[in-house]
């Protein structure tokens, strides 16, 4: 049977010669779907294009930033500009303070913020400014969403075991978890061994934790759920 897939297929044989799994996210590699990783070559408006010429929908936006869909005129007259002026200055740019400025208009509680390469970095960071502030090192995760990439953010929901804060990814030691408690969303949330006393504390982790972190992709939590999950804390 001949293959729909072959450019995409050659590709994706390459790049696991290269690379560990073929990618350089694990998302992308389909092992909890199947099939072969559709390998982009070009992009216009919502239109996403892959080595084998089929065209697809863009659903993903690149995880945000592609907001106005691709190659847009005006972001390309945009990022033409700046590539013009120099790529990378390893200092500060006025730009940076333009863009905080615009962020803090459009977003009522910013009051001032600190840009991030990715959504690791401003989770780490978040966590850490939250644990200088409150002087406390536990932090609360919810079932099934995920952080970033970084070691005590890899408790998985599901199992007791995760909710005790054990590691569940290969690589990550136990010690890296420990002060990461996971949770259940909504209804059951005040039945969660993670919000009970543990041996040696009397008051329940919520009132011990430094911070909840909360995420948009809910899954299999309805919008209701996690609205009434968010009044409860």
């Amino acid at each position: 049977m001949t293959s729909s897939t072959p450019r995409n297929e050659e590709l994706f044989d390459r790049a696991r010669q290269l690379m560990p799994g073929g990618v350089n996210s694990p998302v992308r590699a389909f092992g909890s779907v199947g099939g072969t990783p559709r390998f982009m070559v070009s992009a216009k408006g919502p239109y996403l294009t892959d080595a084998d010429g089929q065209e697809y929908v863009d659903l993903v936006c690149s995880w945000g930033p592609a907001l106005l869909g691709h190659a847009h005129p005006a972001v390309l007259e945009a990022v033409h500009a700046a590539v013009d002026r120099g790529l990378s200055f390893g200092a500060s740019t006025p730009d940076e303070a333009n863009l905080a400025a615009i962020v803090k208009e459009r977003v009522s509680a910013v009051e001032r913020l600190r840009m991030v390469s990715t959504g690791t970095e401003a989770t780490m960071t978040a966590i850490r400014l939250a644990r200088g502030f409150t002087g406390r090192n536990l932090v609360i995760k919810f079932a099934g969403c995920y952080h970033g990439h970084a070691d005590e953010f890899l408790v998985q929901a599901g199992s007791g075991v995760a909710t005790l804060g054990l590691p569940d990814s290969p690589g990550v030691p136990p010690a890296a978890t420990a002060d990461t408690l996971s949770a259940p969303w909504a209804a059951v949330i005040r039945e969660s061994p993670a919000l009970k006393p543990s041996p040696g504390v009397t008051t329940p982790m919520l009132a011990g934790a430094a911070s909840v972190i909360t995420a948009a992709m809910l899954g299999p939590c309805s919008a209701k759920a996690a609205s009434t999950a968010s009044r409860s804390l």
